[in-house]
């Protein structure tokens, strides 16, 4: 029996280890695609985390301004990242369809909805600036803190305005690009960018080479021209003569999408769109709760954010990988392929990330000092990223599973799944915590994080039930 046992035993690993853990072939195909993805947003998040350091070497308020600022131009950008990824779902399983006039209209569907979007983005920055930076501002301590903070805020925000447009652009070519495959062209795309990001931040933040010393303003200024460098290669390189992409040969002939094919995507797409909203705007509801216990809280988590972002790329790309590998699988009609591939997918996913989440920890003592800041603020960001790192497994988890219904189209469930959870449970946790108590700021941030785990269980249900599996481009010639 003893035997048997173990014999039974070992082979119960055996199975799961095949279920879980691909050969050679698979994870040269995941990293052939995810690699490119790590080094472009890495990059980027790199000299993000490099441009904040130069503002917070200017000056807490500064830093501060910035932050708050970029928390409501980071709901636009994920509002963009919701309108192309409904028309993505599309482009991916299109794509592996080889239905390249579908992948035309997808990319028209999103370039129009993200033009609507830029305008309205623009009129609510111009109109309402100033009155949403001054939500965050709840400091008990000093009124002209407070005014400063604001001003630099304010002053940022309406020089990132004109890179609202080539933003929008090089993502909509982007993320084409990348449902088809072809991630290393963005990643070049990428690199341009931040690297004249980069040199532009130094010279105009500080005022070298003769350079006036602009500040926070110069920060905007060096990205907003890094955005069109970066909008520019990326058109370029894709309708050149050795175009990247031969499935947009032809896209600017007309703007018109058929009418059913504009429906489903709008039926598809819509929930997905919405979600990345009210997700953003939710994140925004969040940090606003805790910036009820002070303008050093903000100051703290701009510099958690930062490396937090530097580390999130890996989870962030491999969720890509689900959308377009699995998307590609489900298009072409393989369901037991993608079934298994997006089982090992979620596997790589979490075991990655408990070993980024411990690098992040290592550097969490390091990385607030790099900063001209105050010891308070300094001890809160080390606390708030140690606490990002112990639960990032759970994200990558939650993130791979998102990705997962997404990709075979259920994108209520993903609706359901991520801002309805936010609006409902995490949102409502935290107003209560930073109102209606006095718990300190980072064992009320732990328990708002924390609640994701159960996000993490409801996620392991659905894709475990499989309710993602279906093709529904086949009908579409």
């Amino acid at each position: 029996m003893g035997t048997k046992g173990t014999r039974e035993k070992a082979a119960g690993w055996r199975g799961l280890r095949k279920k879980l853990i691909g050969d050679k072939r698979f994870y040269k195909m995941v990293l052939t695609v995810t690699i490119p993805i790590i080094i472009q947003n890495g990059i980027t998040n790199f000299v993000s985390l490099l441009d904040n350091i130069m503002v917070g070497q200017v000056g807490t308020e500064q830093m501060s301004g910035v932050a708050v600022a970029n928390q409501l131009l980071f709901v636009f950008n994920i509002c963009i990242f919701g309108a192309i990824s409904g028309a993505g779902i599309f482009g991916a399983q299109f794509f592996g369809n080889q239905n390249f006039e579908g992948v035309r209209n997808s990319f028209r569907f999103k370039l129009l909805f993200c033009a609507a979007l830029v305008l309205l983005g623009i009129l609510v920055f111009v109109a309402g600036g100033e009155s949403l930076i001054s939500l965050y501002l709840n400091e008990e301590g000093s009124a002209q803190d407070a005014a400063r903070t604001l001003a630099y805020g304010q002053s940022y925000l309406m020089c990132m305005l004109a890179g609202l447009i080539p933003y929008a652009l090089a993502q909509v070519y982007s993320s084409t690009l990348r449902e088809a495959g072809e991630t290393v062209l963005p990643m070049k795309a990428g690199i341009a960018a931040v690297l004249v990001n980069l040199v532009l931040n130094y010279i105009l933040i500080y005022g070298k080479f003769g350079a006036p010393a602009l500040g926070v303003e110069g920060a905007a200024i060096a990205t907003v021209i890094s955005r069109y460098v970066e909008c520019v290669i990326v058109a370029f390189c894709s309708h050149g003569k050795k175009g990247k992409a031969p499935y947009l040969n032809g896209v600017y002939r007309t703007l018109r999408i058929p009418s059913h094919l504009a429906g489903q995507i709008l039926l598809r797409g819509m929930p997905l769109m919405v979600n990345e909203a009210l997700w953003s705007a939710g994140m925004a509801v969040m940090m606003q709760c805790y910036s009820m216990r002070g303008l050093s809280v903000i100051a703290g988590l701009n510099i958690s954010s930062t490396i937090s972002n530097l580390f999130n790329v890996v989870y962030l790309a491999l969720g890509n990988a689900v959308a377009i590998i699995v998307g590609q699988l489900l298009g072409a009609g393989k369901m037991e392929e993608a079934r298994d591939t997006d089982t090992k997918l979620l596997a790589f996913a979490v075991g990655g990330c408990v070993f980024i989440g411990l690098l992040m920890m290592a550097a969490a003592p390091l990385f607030p000092r790099l900063y001209n800041t105050t010891p308070e603020v300094r001890a809160l960001a080390e606390r708030f990223i140690l606490i990002v790192a112990a639960l990032m497994p759970v994200q990558a988890f939650t993130n791979a599973c998102y990705f997962t219904m997404r990709s075979g189209g259920k994108t209520f469930v993903t609706f359901l799944f991520d801002s309805v959870f936010l609006w409902v449970v995490s949102i409502p946790l935290a107003f209560v915590l930073s109102r209606f108590t006095s718990l300190p700021i980072v064992p009320l941030y732990f328990l708002c994080q924390a609640v994701d785990i159960i996000k993490c269980m409801v996620g392991f249900v659905m894709v475990k039930r499989g309710v993602w599996i279906q093709n529904f481009v086949a009908a579409e010639k």
